[in-house]
């Protein structure tokens, strides 16, 4: 019996290790950049981290998904992983209700509200994961198997373009700066950090760098404006001259056609109203290196003789493949290096509440990973989830808790809303995430890999 009870305490021991040692790992490369960056040293130049966020961002990443995703990637496969872009919408639907009830019981300022579900709804489904993913597969004993970091590396790269999507269209428009915290500003005359931000600004926060290099230059007319707020309520409310007006006239010389034609071939004014916000929507960022590359990988190793061209040992362009694998495996340490350099600044100062950031973070790192270990779990009984793959169901899993993505930092930034506020929410969350992910990684490894092991004849 004695042995017995010893063998439950190693295991228990092992498995805790499990969890722990892949972000012991992290946090090491984090630290290191957090001493490079810290202020008090400065050993690195902030300049430095910035170039090296923009090598994460144009070549490291991008490098990674198309080499592990277009090598694992099949037509098979794409049917076989259908489950991965939707459980990303279901986190971001449940995190958003999730979120609405954080505004009822911690009652943030108003102007905050819809940026408190926003930073509940949407976590880092890309960086980061790959981060914990390579780190839990980096050992021989990894529980996940051989090719464990190369399946992995490819379902989180599944999954992003399904995340920018969601981020550059919903997220840039909840983002946008409240309408009655802008007539303020504009009545009183009083200059607000966030709305009037100097392009080149170097101290512009690290962790709006690190997400979207460049973003200085994807700022348009009404992006700092609450641009969709002036024109819905221009329909009962406001006048409509702040509105783009379409010209009606006739295709002969411009002359204008009668009042009757123009009310018969008018479009309907709440569809004129969609059409306005539509053309406003930075639907073109969408297409930047990373989702590129997720889309070249899917496109070439969904046709097998141009995989067999591209990958392979064997393949006549396999020396390409090769080199930009040797880049990609560049990826990870670069990005922990950043996030240490990012963590180097400190918290802003927030006018959030430490109520709203305390309910927000725990949300997001605690009950949200709940909702998804029971939604994965029922998926996964239901037969909704094809692959048997264990790593299939951890990145499932991971999608729920991890911290509120970097990137939303940025387009707040870009937006001119909660600029100091998302910079001191996300601190605090990456800091109490050591402690949440290490207690779930614990738990899911139980879920994936036991459960599994026990499934299996």
């Amino acid at each position: 019996m004695s042995g017995f009870a010893g063998g439950n305490v190693n295991s228990r021991v092992v498995d805790i290790l499990s969890g722990v040692v892949p972000l012991l790992k992290l946090i090491c490369l984090t630290v290191i950049g957090l001493l490079l960056a810290h202020p008090k040293t400065q050993l690195v130049p902030r300049a430095t981290f910035r170039l090296l966020s923009k090598l994460v961002f144009a070549l490291f990443l991008p490098c990674l998904i198309f080499t592990e995703l277009g090598e694992s990637i099949t037509l098979e496969n794409i049917v076989q992983w259908w489950f991965i872009p939707v459980n990303v919408l279901l986190s971001a639907v449940i995190g958003s209700l999730i979120g609405y009830l954080v505004v009822l019981i911690c009652r943030p300022p108003p102007e905050f509200n819809r940026f408190t579900i926003v930073m509940t709804a949407f976590g880092n489904t890309g960086n980061l994961l790959l981060a914990i993913v390579s780190s839990v597969c980096h050992t021989k004993a990894n529980p996940f198997g051989p090719s464990c970091n190369s399946r992995g590396v490819s379902y989180v790269s599944f999954a992003q373009w399904v995340a920018v999507i969601l981020v550059y269209t919903v997220v840039y428009h909840m983002m946008e700066p409240p309408l009655e915290y802008y007539e303020v500003v504009e009545e009183e005359g009083i200059e607000i950090e966030e709305v009037n931000v100097d392009n080149h600004d170097v101290s512009r926060p690290l962790l709006v760098v690190a997400e979207w290099p460049g973003i200085e230059d994807k700022e348009t007319e009404h992006c700092k404006t609450p641009f969709i707020a002036r024109v819905f309520n221009s329909i009962s409310s406001v006048s409509q001259a702040s509105l783009p007006e379409v010209d009606f006239g006739g295709e002969n010389g411009g002359e204008s056609s009668s009042p009757r034609s123009i009310q018969c071939l008018a479009e309907p004014r709440v569809m004129r109203r969609m059409r306005v916000v539509a053309e406003q929507t930075p639907v073109k960022h969408i297409l930047q290196p990373p989702t590129i590359a997720s889309l070249l990988a899917i496109i070439i190793g969904s046709v097998p003789q141009l995989k067999s061209v591209v990958f392979g040992y064997d393949a006549p362009l396999s020396f390409i493949t090769d080199s930009l694998n040797i880049m990609g495996s560049a990826m990870v340490p670069s990005v922990m290096l950043v996030l240490g350099g990012m963590l180097s600044e400190g918290p802003n100062e927030s006018t959030l509440g430490l109520r709203t950031t305390i309910g927000i973070s725990v949300a997001r790192l605690l009950v949200l990973p709940l909702v998804g270990i029971g939604i994965v779990m029922s998926a996964d009984k239901l037969g909704l989830i094809s692959s048997a793959d264990p790593m299939f169901k951890f990145v499932l899993l991971l999608q729920y808790s991890t911290p509120s993505a970097i990137l939303l930092g940025a387009i707040a930034s870009l937006r001119g809303y909660a600029v100091r506020e998302a910079s001191a929410l996300l601190f605090w969350q990456h800091i109490f995430a050591l402690l949440s992910l290490t207690f779930y990684i614990v738990i899911f490894f139980k879920l994936t890999v036991e459960n599994t092991v026990q499934g299996m004849p």
